[in-house]
C-alpha cells in the first residue's frame, strides 16, 4: 500500500510517503526536513513493523515544538494502518453481504 502523509506545519517536512507491505515498511521518504536526520529514520524504519515503529516514534520531540518528523512519521503510520484495516473491512464485508 502506498500512503501519502501531509504532516503538522510544526515540522520542516512537507510531506511523508510511505510503502506498506502485510504490517511491514517497505520505504519511507521525507520530503523536505533535515536531510541527515530524515535519511536516517527512513533507513531504519525500512523492514520494520508498522506498530514498533510506531510505539519508538510517537513521542520524539522536536526543540520546544510539540511535534517532531519522526514523531509525524509515527502519526502517518498510524491512519495508514487505519485505512489499511478499514479497507480490509470494507473488502470482507462485500464478501459476507453485510
Amino acid at each position: 500500500m502506498r500512503y501519502v502523509y501531509t504532516p503538522s506545519d510544526e515540522v520542516c517536512t512537507r510531506s511523508i510517503i510511505l510503502e506498506i507491505e502485510n504490517g511491514i515498511i517497505r520505504s519511507v521518504q521525507f520530503v523536505g526536513g533535515c536531510p541527515g536526520n530524515t535519511q536516517g529514520v527512513a533507513g531504519l524504519a525500512k523492514g520494520m513493523k508498522v506498530e514498533d515503529v510506531i510505539g519508538r516514534l510517537q513521542h520524539v520531540p522536536c526543540g520546544g515544538r510539540s511535534t517532531s518528523c519522526p514523531a509525524e512519521l509515527a502519526k502517518a503510520l498510524e491512519q495508514a494502518l487505519s485505512e489499511e484495516n478499514d479497507s480490509a473491512k470494507d473488502t470482507a464485508e462485500k464478501h459476507t453481504g453485510d
